[in-house]
């Protein structure tokens, strides 16, 4: 077999022109065009990333917002839970608070009206007991509504004290004596030595009659009393009843 070189040469040059020519106007365009592709993907696979990441940011951040509002919704259901609650205990509270003030003054209404009743169902009872007791003393012997309560007065006078004694009858005034009855001359007479002798001096008596005194001697004076009269035992009676009773009711 005989090989012709020139050939075989040529061919050689032939390829390699083809090779150029294929490498510069076919496979460097066609890499280029690769590369530039290849980094539009890029730039597109970039995008797509940072899309998502901000998507992602996005969601985030929705979800934190979301959370945030469920929470700050809870806090507000919470604080308005609570504020109701306090608002219901204070009416509770002051409703409780109007209901024992109206039930206290209910109360003193009751007893204000039961101690009214009994008081007045004691006075009359006290009342009714002085009557009968004055109609009975009023049966005494005549002579006995007088004499018997001289020397009661001038105890009772004999008790004051002394400043009060010393203007009793003091320049010549008479001492005004209150009697059952018209008293007699003999009682005027015991009644003038009893009390001179109580106040130490001569005095005279200026009596009037006071039937009202149902039986005794009363002494009225500018500055003292003396009061020795089933009168004065009878109101003192009276006023003790009614003492006895307010301090039960």
């Amino acid at each position: 077999m005989r090989i012709d070189w020139w050939t075989l040469g040529l061919q050689a040059i032939n390829a390699l022109v083809l090779v150029w020519l294929l490498s510069r106007f076919l496979f460097r365009p066609v890499a280029d065009i690769l590369a530039r592709r290849q980094a539009a993907a890029e730039r597109i696979v970039d995008q797509a990333e940072a899309a998502k990441a901000a998507a992602e940011d996005e969601k985030a951040k929705a979800q934190a917002e979301t959370a945030r509002l469920a929470a700050s919704r809870g806090d507000a259901l919470k604080e308005a839970d609570e504020e109701a609650e306090e608002r219901k205990a204070a009416v509770i509270a002051t409703a409780r608070e109007e209901a024992d003030k109206i039930r206290s003054e209910a109360e003193k209404d009751i007893a204000r009206a039961r101690a009214a009743g009994q008081h007045e169902v004691a006075e009359k009872a006290g009342n009714l007991a002085v009557d009968i007791a004055a109609r009975l003393l009023d049966r005494l012997p005549d002579q006995a509504r007088v004499g018997g309560f001289v020397d009661g007065l001038a105890d009772g006078v004999a008790a004051l004290p002394d400043d009060i004694r010393a203007d009793l009858g003091a320049d010549g005034t008479p001492l005004r004596i209150a009697a059952a009855r018209s008293m007699t001359d003999q009682e005027q007479s015991d009644c003038r030595k009893a009390l001179a002798k109580a106040l130490a001096r001569e005095v005279e008596i200026e009596v009037s009659v006071d039937p009202k005194l149902i039986a005794g001697l009363e002494l009225h004076g500018p500055h003292a009393e003396v009061r020795n009269s089933f009168r004065a035992d009878l109101d003192r009676l009276q006023a003790d009843l009614n003492h006895h009773d307010e301090k039960h009711v």
